[in-house]
């Protein structure tokens, strides 16, 4: 610990790096992410894990660690997956991206310049956008729904059962599938295509 120094002028690359990371990341989640998705519940982590994945990589940077290790330490991160509830593939690939991004601005040399830096955070925010965007316009999202009126299965009630599901969802549904029929219940549980935002999120 006496080795330690009480300051460093490094201290001022560490602030302007984290100070840019942080801002990339505060475009990705809140002015992508929760825009698309209004979904709040991952913000606090894509937020700190991006914080402790840049502190860490950047404090054994200079340890001169070999760059096997960053991949292993990136590796273990990304695989990650909560006791309590899976992670779904889109927030898993946000957070895949956030780690991506700290380890990006934490482990650049001066051999890259910050022009290079610059284009690629700003590729990753424009591209994730642009998808976010295309998708929410173009394709079709999937959900399931548990449906009580049994009677409304039959093929000649379909349109009747459509109309039912977009206005008991409130969601744009274009097309359903049948999944299950349940008869002694009296439901069934269909698939339904829709533009918009999962049921629930």
């Amino acid at each position: 610990m006496s080795d330690i120094k009480l300051f460093s002028p490094d201290i001022w690359n560490l602030i302007i790096r984290y100070s840019f990371n942080l801002v990339i990341i505060f475009l990705l989640v809140r002015l992508i992410y929760y825009r698309f998705w209004k979904n709040s519940n991952y913000a606090f982590t894509y937020f700190m894990f991006n914080t402790v994945i840049f502190f860490v990589c950047y404090m054994l940077s200079s340890v001169r660690l070999s760059i096997g290790f960053a991949f292993g330490l990136f590796a273990v991160f990304a695989i990650l997956r909560y006791r309590t509830k899976p992670i779904p593939i889109r927030e898993m690939t946000y957070l895949f991206i956030v780690i991506t991004v700290g380890v990006i601005n934490s482990l650049t040399t001066s051999d890259i310049s910050y022009v290079e830096i610059l284009f690629t955070n700003l590729t990753i925010i424009v591209l994730a956008f642009v998808l976010e965007s295309y998708w929410q316009k173009y394709f079709l999202l999937e959900s399931v729904v548990i449906y009580e009126k049994i009677e409304n299965i039959k093929p000649e009630y379909h349109e009747r059962l459509l109309s039912d599901l977009r206005e008991r969802t409130g969601l744009d549904i274009k097309r359903f599938e049948i999944v299950r029929t349940d008869f002694l219940r009296d439901v069934a549980r269909l698939k339904v295509y829709h533009t918009g935002k999962k049921n629930g999120e």
